[in-house]
This record gives C-alpha cells, structure tokens and sequence, in this order.
C-alpha cells in the first residue's frame, strides 16, 4: 500500500508540469505500474502521455501497458491503447489476443487473431486455449491442426490446450493421434501434459490406460490425484477411486475440496451413506460443490431430512447455494411432499436470483405437483422464460396425478402447438390422464400416434398404461390380448398392471396367471403374493389365503410396511395402522372416535368387506377404523383444527377403498380440503367429492 501511495504521489506531480517528461521516465513509471499491478495509474499515465501527444520510440513501453490492461481484464483499456499504437509487433498483438481471450469474447478472438500480419506459438497457444476453454473445442483443433500446417512447433502448453479440447469432445481417436506425436517428438515433459493425457484418456472410457499413465508419473501433484480420482467415479468405479484416495493420503498428498467432492461421490455411488458423512465431517474446508455433492447424495438415497437439515446448516455457515444446490433441494421437499419446507426454498430461490434458472424453476414445479398445489406449480411454469420438454412433461402429469386430467391434456394440445416434440415420458403422462378420466377411446388414439404420428417407438410404459386403460374399462381380455401382441417380452410391471386391474375387477382367472409370472419374475416381492391373497379373501376363497401365506413363509417373503405421515409446523409424524407409539396418542384416538361417531350419525358404515381376515365383525371394524391416514387426519384436525387450508396426508401405498370413502365424507363433513397422496396418485377430497372420480 505505501508503494501504491508514493506511486500516486508520483504521477500526481507529473501533472503539474506542463511538459512530457524523457523516455527513460515513462519507462521506469510503467514498469513500477506493472510491478504494482496498478492499472488505475498506469491509464493515468497512459493519459499524460496522450495528452502530451508523446510517442515512445519502440513498443516496448506501449507493450508493457498492453499486457497490464490485459492481465486485469481491462479490455477497454487494452483496446484503446492498442488502436492509437503507432506501430505493432507480435508482442502488441499477443497481448490483445490475451485480453480478448480473458475476457470471453470469442468473435472478437477470431477478429484479431485473423487481422495479425503474422504469428508465433504464443498466438496459436492462446487462441487456442481460449477456445477451447470457451467449449468451441472443433474450433481449437482447426486452429491446432493449421498451428502445424505454418510450420510452427506445438508446444507443451499447446498440446494441453488440445488435449482438453479432445476431453471435452470425448474424441479419443484424436487424443491418441496427440498422444502418439508427443511420444514420438519426445515431448510432454511436464505435469500438465500427462495430466491432460490422463484426463483424456479417463473421460473416453479408458480409464485403465488412465492409470498406466498416471503410475508412471514421476512428479505426480494434486490435480493429477484429482483427474484419476475422478476419471474412477465417471466411470463407474467408486470402490478404485475411494482406493486412490486413501493411497494419495498414505503417500503424503494433502486432499483439496476437489478430492474430497469426487471421494463423496464415490461413497453416494457406492451406497456408503455413513462414510460420506464421516468423511464430510472430517473436512475443514467445505465449498459450495462439497456441500451441494452431500444434499443431492442425500436426497438420492432416501435422505431427505437429512438434506434438509444440511442445506439449513450450510446457510448459517454463510456458504451460498447454487441453482445446483436449490434444485436438489426442491427435490427433497417434493419427494417428502413438504408444502412448508417448499415454499421457504423457493423464497430463498428468489432471494438468491436463481428462480428462473431452468434446473430450478422445473424442480420447483415438480415439488408443487407433488404437494398437490398445482395452481402453484402452474404459476411458476406459466412465469418461466425457457421451457423445455422436461418442464412440460413435468407439468401435464403433475395435472394428470392430480386429478385435473382435462388440463393435462389440453396442454399437452398446447405444447404440440409450441412445435415441442414429445418424448416417451410425455406419453406416459398423457396415457394416465386418460386412465384417470376413464377416456379409452382418445387413449387409444394417443397410444396409436406414438408411433404413427411422433415416430416414436411404444415403450414397456406405454404398454402398461394400455393394459391399465384397457382394464378398468372393463376390457381384460383386450387387455391381456394386447400383451400377447407386444414387441417386448412383459416384465413384471406389465404383469403388475395387469393383476392390479384384475383385483379391482375380481377376475381371478386372469390375475392367477398374471401372479404366477410375478412369482417367477420376482420371488421375494411381497406385492403379488399380497395381492392374490386379497383377491381370495374378498370372495372367501381362506384356503387359497392361507396357501399363499404358507408360500410367502416358506420363502422368507417380507410384508412391507403401510404407514402415512403429515407435516406439522415443520415437522413430520408418521402413523402406521392402529399406531399407539405417539406422544399424543391418546387425544388422537379420541379425536378419531369423535370424528367416525360424528361421520355414522351423518349416515357413513365402515366397509368391513375390505377387510381381508377371517376374523369376528368387531375385529373388522376395530382393524379398519384405525389406518394410518385416518391417525394422521385426526393429529392434523387437532393441530390445525381451523382455516381453510387443505390438510395434506402422504401415504407409502395405495388408499383402501374404506379410507377413500371416510376421506370425502370427513371433508363433506368439515368442509375443509384433505389431499391425501398415495403411491399411485393425488386425492383431493373437497365437499364430499374426489379429483380422482372414484376411477382410483
């Protein structure tokens, strides 16, 4: 600061003389200018010199305040200076190429770098460099191949320039073309080349040869542990890269954020949860990258609380989230269909300026959708200023899950007119539409134009929403004709849909042979075996029952859980069927006694046939009175007894008939909105009626 200060002073005084001062003067200045990195003087002097209309007699002083300007991504000033320049050498024009290079501006790049009366490697090397770290990658290698056809020697800066360029085009056979001239001209003797060989080598899927090269590195530095470590995790290897990573530590290599972001991607990939946050823990520098790497792992394995509490814990650290950050964490709250939570990350969205980034505005519909709220979601869709199909796909099944299956196909209807071409999973969801609005016929139609009309090929999907379509219309033989005809070989979703829609119609014949390829396809799924097993019981068939159950022990088969939860504050409670293990059971069962009492004066009889045990009538009215979303409206009617706002119950697996029906007579009864999410769709329950049309 004292040698800024006396430089000022010094300049100061120049100004006060109504004359330019010698060469040697100006000379001696700008080189304290540059030493100083002081731009704002060196223009000043710059100034003085203009001023005084004082020419130098070379490029030499010219040159130093080019390189200056350009190294402090002052462009403009570079610009000037360069344009009233008297004469021009190579050094003037590198230095312009330089600054056009820092700043971005490929086009003015190529200007310059056409207009040179002539050039050396430095030239080459930075046009270069700047393309290709600028993703015009073809362009860098048209530039390297004419670097060669001037005659002019490539250097190691150059090849590693051209060696990204091939890295980011995965053009390996162009990388070894490279790699085999550096051999052959006895170069790459630095770090950098064998690091951008390694690189290369990694990203092309040869991450064997990867390594030959990086063992026989002598001068190995961190970023070459970071490339292999790395090139392991993209090519699927998260055991060798978290090998490596111990190997660097054990040699003596101090890890960096990079390391330690690639090694938690590893441990995610390899389903090692504990060890990622052990090792997240260890970290005394966290950045941004590693704590969006811990959030999106999290929610990718079933972690979304655990996300969630990390993405508060990396805001009171001051660590600035990313649209990265924000859409991963949009994904949790839509995952545990967390209204409250949603809205907050979509305030900090705004706050952060990143709620019209595409990542984030598609997460943040898909996380209204699947909290129900899809005037919200349509908000945000209808605000965006890019939207791909992605968004739109996301959109129209949002509708179509909701109930609103009208809307979802009219803007599919919409999305044709934007000229947007259909994927598979836009199908999907405009197949379910139909599915939940019982129209076969105009499903029919889309299903025919997959192929006819968009070109595309049916999918298993598509397959399965056909025989779903098909069969609640009452047409199982179609149904099951229509899977003999396939061009694929039915997998277990097909049979799936196939006995689900066998069990909704009580056609046992067909659903026996659809359980049998389950049982084949997937011994140890619970589901089929479960599911026949009702189908017997409904129509008293307990020998059949007790069959199924004696497989389903023999081969250690595991009943999986039902459990529905609701959000409170911020807070979740989860419920299983007849659950007592909550701190407020008791005023919730009396809540619930209160309610059922309430909805049988109003004329509503629990429907024991759904009960699928052979036991006494009070039994079966005890068993079905006290499913976990009923527990979990009760708690909710005690926690939020007032208001307008919907109360929002999620559920694991699909809602039993019985609960459906008490569900739209308690919100008959209150007169309150209940959304009720269960694993096949939305259920919005408004003054006795449902979205789904009892077409569930």
């Amino acid at each position: 600061m004292k040698a800024k200060h006396k430089l000022r002073q010094t300049i100061d005084s120049l100004y006060s003389r109504s004359h330019a001062i010698t060469e040697e003067a100006y000379t001696r200045l700008v080189l304290e200018c540059a030493r100083a990195n002081d731009v704002e003087q060196a223009k000043r002097l710059q100034t003085h010199m203009d001023f005084h209309s004082y020419q130098p007699s070379n490029t030499f002083l010219h040159n130093r305040l080019l390189h200056l300007y350009s190294k402090s991504g002052k462009l403009s000033h570079a610009r000037d200076l360069f344009d009233k320049m008297p004469r021009r050498d190579i050094f003037s024009w590198n230095a312009m190429l330089s600054a056009h290079a820092r700043s971005g501006s490929v086009d003015d790049l190529r200007a310059i770098f056409n207009q040179m009366p002539f050039r050396d490697s430095v030239s080459y090397n930075t046009v270069i460099a700047g393309l290709a770290s600028k993703g015009f990658s073809h362009e860098a290698l048209e530039v390297f191949s004419r670097m060669q056809r001037d005659g002019i020697v490539p250097t190691d800066y150059t090849h590693v320039s051209a060696l990204n360029a091939c890295s980011q085009l995965l053009d390996l056979r162009r990388g070894k073309q490279i790699h085999g001239k550096i051999v052959v001209g006895n170069l790459g003797g630095n770090v950098f080349v064998w690091n951008a060989l390694t690189d290369m080598y990694a990203k092309g899927g040869e991450v064997n040869k990867a390594r030959r090269l990086f063992d026989q590195m002598s001068d190995k530095n961190v970023v070459s542990w970071n490339l292999m470590i790395s090139g392991y995790l993209k090519n699927g290897q998260p055991d060798k890269c978290i090998d490596l990573f111990h190997e660097m530590q054990v040699l003596g290599f101090k890890p960096d954020e990079v390391t330690t972001s690639n090694v938690l991607g590893a441990y995610f990939q390899n389903a090692h949860i504990d060890g990622a946050g052990s090792l997240f823990r260890l970290m005394k520098e966290k950045d941004k990258v590693s704590w969006t790497t811990m959030i999106a792992g999290y929610s990718q394995h079933g972690k979304e609380e655990d996300a969630l509490m990390l993405f508060a814990e990396m805001l009171s650290e001051d660590i600035r989230p990313d649209n990265f950050t924000i859409s991963s964490v949009v994904s949790c709250c839509a995952k545990l269909a967390s209204f409250c939570h949603g809205q907050v990350v979509h305030g900090k969205a705004v706050l952060l300026g990143v709620d019209d980034d595409l990542l984030v505005s598609s997460a943040l519909v898909d996380m209204y959708c699947k909290c129900g709220a899809t005037n919200d979601a349509w908000n945000v869709f209808n605000m965006m200023p890019t939207r791909n199909v992605v968004c739109w796909n996301t959109m129209i099944n949002g509708y179509a899950q909701n109930g609103q299956d009208l809307e979802a196909l009219a803007l599919y209807e919409k999305m044709l007119q934007e000229n947007l071409k259909p994927d598979s999973f836009t199908f999907v969801s405009v197949l379910s539409a139909c599915i939940h609005a019982g129209l076969l016929e105009e499903g029919q139609t889309y299903f025919n134009s997959i192929s006819e009309v968009h070109g595309l090929a049916s999918s298993l999907d598509h397959y399965a929403c056909m025989i779903n379509l098909l069969g609640r219309s009452g047409n199982i033989d179609k149904a099951v004709d229509l899977i003999k005809r396939m061009p694929h070989e039915p997998n277990s979703m097909i049979w799936s849909t196939l006995l689900s829609v066998c069990a909704m119609k009580g056609d046992i014949k067909h659903g026996e042979t659809a359980a049998r390829c389950l049982f084949e396809l997937e011994p140890l799924n619970a589901g089929p075996y479960i599911m026949l097993s009702n189908m017997y019981a409904a129509c008293g068939r307990w020998d059949d029952v007790a069959s199924i159950r004696s497989v389903m022990k023999s081969k250690n088969v595991k009943k999986f859980a039902a459990y529905s939860w609701i959000e409170i504050d911020n807070k979740v409670h989860k419920f299983v069927s007849e659950d007592r293990t909550h701190p407020e059971t008791k005023v919730i069962y009396e809540e619930l006694s209160r309610l059922i009492k309430k909805l049988q004066e109003a004329g509503f009889t629990p429907n024991t046939k759904l009960v699928l045990h052979d036991v006494p009538e009070e039994e079966k009215i005890e068993s079905i009175c006290y499913h976990s979303e009923k527990l979990a409206l009760a708690f909710g009617l005690i926690k939020k007894p007032h208001g307008g706002t919907p109360i929002r119950i999620m559920k694991n697996i699909r809602v039993c008939g019985d609960c459906h029906a008490f569900m739209k007579f308690v919100s008959k009864i209150i007169d309150r909105p209940i959304v009720l999410r269960d694993s096949n769709r939305f259920h919005h329950f408004v003054g006795g009626n449902c979205s789904c049309k009892d077409y569930w």
